[in-house]
């Protein structure tokens, strides 16, 4: 499932599946608590121009992380398992000269200021003949987090973005916030 393409409803929905976990029948517990989402302000665009010009007719590709979708359980004592799904839209760009693109983009874990963890993971993209428009989910991809009496999985923080250059880092800080 591919979740709603506005970012905000995209955001709102993804928490609260995560916080949710998933319910487990087996003795009516509740799924253990989930590591809090974000995706960085100028991580979750891409944009990919033709040389140097950056009006519509040079645009590539265009894309947006539009959601995650997740669900936590419980490894013995000392472990919780968050299994989660990047949604991604794209569009290809009237100076595409290709039917596929290749999209990196990276899932990390981290507690407070301190990144634990991190993995970049690529998604192609194959644009069928008329279509310039897809959404495409990532591979599942299985967090597991340590936890302990006193500090569950919601203390972590699990960001996703595109995996992208400095020059589209400060593309996207040209354009401005998410809409």
């Amino acid at each position: 499932m591919t979740l709603p393409y506005r970012p905000a409803r995209a955001f709102a929905a993804a928490t609260a599946l995560l916080a949710m976990g998933a319910c487990s029948s087996e003795n009516t517990k509740f799924a253990p608590p989930c590591p809090v989402p974000s995706i960085p302000r100028d991580l979750g665009d891409i944009h990919r121009y033709r040389g140097a010009g950056r009006d519509i007719t040079d645009s590539v590709l265009e894309g947006r992380i539009t959601g995650l979708e997740g669900s936590c359980t419980r490894d013995g004592r000392d472990t919780t398992v968050a299994t989660i799904s990047v949604g991604i839209e794209l569009a290809r760009g009237p100076a595409a000269t290709s039917r596929t693109a290749d999209i990196a983009y990276f899932v990390a874990v981290s507690d407070g200021d301190t990144i634990l963890d991190k993995r970049v993971y690529t998604l192609r993209a194959e644009f069928p003949s008329n279509t310039d428009r897809l959404r495409l989910a990532g591979d599942q991809v299985e967090l597991r987090l340590p936890v302990t009496s006193t500090k569950t999985a919601a203390a972590y923080r699990v960001s996703i973005g595109f995996q992208l250059t400095q020059a589209e880092v400060e593309l996207n800080r040209q354009r401005g916030p998410r809409r």
